[in-house]
């Protein structure tokens, strides 16, 4: 964690001398505009523009459609180009350059043969610096078979290579060898520190209300930091200025109504979004009794405000609130729930100078009932992460760009409340609780040094502060274990110190161009996470236990090397690539066998520290533009874990370690009212511990598990899925629909979601490869269940 001061100090005076070159660059001038598609007003990023007979010039639209181009001497023919979009050309003159300009594309009338999925240059991953970047545009999405119907987007990004799932029917996510909560998803900047309903069925993402959406699982920015594995961040569509337009869709379990529009004037604009499920509703028309008084129901509400301040000046307002209860017979009842809210100021403070101010806060909290009069309780627990980022953006040149900031960042683990009815035999309990304030100050560059060559260099440095009020506990002999005596316990006031941690994160890329389709890339990153879960379940439970860097429990450090071939065919219809990482991990924490981390106030006695280590090959085939398109990938990749005393000290694989991946995704338009999707995946099972015996105590069977973790495996996993899109032809009308029958595992696979031994003879519980299918119910008493198998669905989508 201490890095020595002289290596500290060569970084950060080579990285500032090369920030330093790029501020005092010679002076140009630019002329800026912004991109927007005609029929919404939408922006265009990924847009050409360039000088007529001058292509070298070029540049391209950001993602809010904004373009700056060095201006050439007046009069001139400006070109702007989007695929799919007719070209406009436009003569600037001197008078242009007093004012914002905007240009507003049509789309064009293609033919079925010339159909583009991508919201993106077509020869971006060749050119861009980013290595183990992402994105699946919002229409793709759309497009892929859906359980019960519903469009999920973090379902379609474990679609992608060094992307796994924790299992059937669960929407977290492991990337490239990261738990769970090592991924930052974030929604416009602030943070969701449970994305998901239904137990991690569905993502909390209405796809309706969404503009993009990027992964990054290497060269993460050194703008973004606080966790390991990857960053998902999505952004929140804003409104058009023209008039009211409405989207949604009916579906199987739930349905979703988005509307948009002109709030005041045409420089504001609005977003709302709505969904909600009605299976409660089908829980009512049960002949049983008992289901019918269940609850099984979510719903989510987004919106979003754009205020246009001035010619230089921007606002965007944006709040999310979800929530999901289950209830039983009203004996028990689960909730939880998602509120976040953030605000972006943004300030063109020249033509190439740019600032951006956000704040954010985020809440997640819990509450379970049991309703009994001898064992009856409530528990519930909340946390919140508040924040404030700054960034300034300065486009020295087309050759250098650089951009430095900070971010502070307030930690809010509330205590555990259990409290028992009032004539339960249980016994309350009030945990302390944890605080912690994270000031980060990042830096960044990128330099084109020849034609062919590119790097990209970031430095972060956070200091992280553990603050009071909270509680230390000393032990005897400074031994932490579920066995060592508390001799004395320290109490901090408010925001007193507790534990200070430091951290340098350098991170560093270089791309070079064989040729305009052929490109290497490799990088470096480093990153530091001072909040993790402790958790017994790979899947991700409502009620997991969030722990705080603290005096026994020190932040997590990454290190992650990475390398990749990128090839582009046939004028860019087709992409391939190949990358390879290693990534190493310290202080990396796992649970002790038997441990009980819910309800303590010693949470670091159950838990043990280590290091681990992941590594593996991604391959991507993607095909952009056809009739037909889609994805092949495939993914090799091991993930391992050495920690004192699991496993005797030998290393393990943790339950997410899947060696082989296979995702295929197509799509197929048949005409301008039919098209048809088919996803096909296999995995291999995830790592799990199964009994070897059982013994006998207080005349009960009990399992015998072995010393050595995860030794056995799941079946492999394998699933089919398709649908099948009708909408009706576009003649003008204002309202457009369409309906989309969908079939999740095609053909009725059986894959296990979790295994009971209800009866154990020795080794008569393991799986034998020779018999035709999985484990069943019929052998020696032990009980597989499984989620799904074929299970068709429809929907019903319109847009107005």
């Amino acid at each position: 964690m201490e890095p020595s001061g002289k290596r500290n100090k060569f970084i950060l005076l080579s990285f500032f001398i090369l920030l330093f070159y790029s501020a005092s660059a010679q002076e140009t001038s630019f002329f800026s505009a912004e991109v927007l598609d005609v029929t919404n007003t939408s922006p265009l990023p990924g847009a050409s523009v360039y000088w007529e007979n001058d292509v070298s010039s070029g540049v391209v639209s950001d993602i809010n459609g904004v373009f700056r181009i060095e201006i050439k001497p007046l009069p001139a023919r400006l070109i702007v180009s989007f695929i799919g979009y007719e070209t406009s050309t436009r003569v600037i003159t001197s008078k242009d350059l007093e004012k914002t300009q905007r240009f507003f594309l049509k789309p064009e009338e293609m033919s079925l043969d010339e159909i583009i999925i991508q919201e993106r240059r077509p020869d971006e991953q060749v050119r861009n610096m980013e290595t183990g970047k992402a994105t699946i545009p919002i229409a793709t999405i759309k497009n892929i078979p859906a359980l019960f119907g519903e469009v999920d987007l973090l379902r379609s990004l474990q679609l992608l290579p060094g992307v796994q799932t924790a299992g059937e029917g669960t929407t977290g996510l492991f990337v490239r060898g990261g738990s769970a909560d090592q991924n930052l998803v974030q929604l416009d900047g602030a943070p969701i520190y449970n994305p998901s309903h239904f137990f991690g069925f569905f993502s909390v993402f209405n796809p309706d209300a969404l503009d993009q959406v990027e992964l990054y699982k290497g060269n993460m920015p050194a703008s973004f930091g606080g966790r390991l594995s990857s960053l998902i961040d999505v952004t929140l569509r804003e409104g058009n200025n023209e008039q009211i337009h409405g989207e949604g869709g009916i579906g199987s379990i739930s349905s979703r109504l988005t509307l948009d529009g002109p709030l005041f004037s045409d420089k504001s604009t609005f977003v709302i979004s709505g969904r909600r499920t009605y299976a409660d509703l089908f829980l009512k028309l049960s002949n049983d009794k008992d289901l019918r008084n269940n609850k099984l129901n979510f719903h989510d509400l987004s919106g979003k405000l754009s205020f246009i301040l001035s010619e230089k000046d921007k606002l965007t307002v944006s709040s999310y609130q979800g929530s999901d209860f289950l209830g039983l017979d009203d004996q028990f009842g689960l909730g939880w729930s998602n509120w976040i809210s953030s605000a972006q100021w943004s300030r063109n403070i020249s033509e190439k100078l740019f600032f951006d101010l956000q704040g954010y806060h985020s809440r997640y909290d819990y509450q379970v009932e049991f309703d009994d009069p001898n064992t009856g309780f409530e528990w519930k627990n909340k946390l919140s992460e508040t924040g404030l980022k700054g960034q300034w953006t300065l486009l020295t040149s087309d050759k250098i760009q650089s951009y430095w900031g900070f971010q502070s960042q307030l930690y809010h683990f509330a205590p555990i409340e259990l409290n028992p009815a009032a004539d339960s035999n249980i016994q309350p309990i009030v945990t302390n609780p944890k605080n912690g304030f994270l000031n980060s100050a990042f830096a960044g560059v990128t330099y084109e040094l020849t034609p062919k060559l590119s790097t990209e260099a970031g430095l972060r440095w956070g200091f992280f502060n553990q603050i009071g009020k909270g509680v230390d506990y000393i032990y005897e002999n400074s031994i932490v274990g579920p066995d060592s005596p508390v001799i004395d316990t320290v109490n901090y006031s408010t925001l007193e110190n507790m534990k200070f941690y430091q951290g340098l994160e350098p991170r560093i890329a270089f791309r070079y161009l064989i040729n305009d389709e052929f490109s290497v890339k490799a990088a470096y990153n480093r990153n530091f996470q001072y909040v993790q879960i402790a958790s017994n379940s790979s899947a991700g439970l409502p009620i997991d236990r969030w722990i705080l860097a603290g005096t026994y429990v020190p932040p997590i450090r990454s290190d992650q090397v990475s390398l990749g071939l990128f090839r582009n065919f046939d004028e860019n219809r087709w992409e391939f690539s190949v990358e390879g990482y290693y990534k190493d991990l310290q202080n990396v924490i796992d649970l002790r066998n038997g441990a009980q981390v819910l309800f303590t106030d010693n949470v670091e006695t159950e838990l043990l520290t280590g290091k681990g280590w992941s590594y593996g090959a991604e391959f991507l085939l993607r095909k952009n533009i056809g009739r037909t398109t889609g994805w092949l990938a495939y993914t090799y990749s091991r993930t391992w874990r050495k920690i004192t005393d699991i496993s005797k000290g030998q290393k393990y694989n943790p339950r997410f370690d899947r060696p082989h991946d296979i995702t295929l995704v197509l799509n197929h338009e048949f005409s301008p009212s039919w098209s048809a999707g088919l996803t096909f995946i296999y995995t291999t099972g995830q790592a799990v511990s199964f009994p070897i015996g059982v013994y006998d105590l207080d005349n009960q069977s009990v399992p015998l598990y072995s010393d050595y973790r995860n030794e056995d495996r799941f079946p492999d996993y394998h699933r089919m899925d398709a649908s099948v899109t009708w909408k009706n032809a576009d003649k003008g009308r204002k309202w457009k629909g369409s309906w989309n029958f969908s079939v999740y595992n095609l053909y009725g696979r059986k894959n296990p979601f979790a295994y009971e031994f209800r009866e154990i003879y020795n080794d008569d519980f393991r799986y034998d490869s020779s018999e035709d299918g999985p484990i069943v119910s019929t052998r020696q008493g032990i009980v597989m269940t499984y989620l799904f198998t074929f299970l068709p669905s429809i929907t019903y989508n319109f847009q107005f």
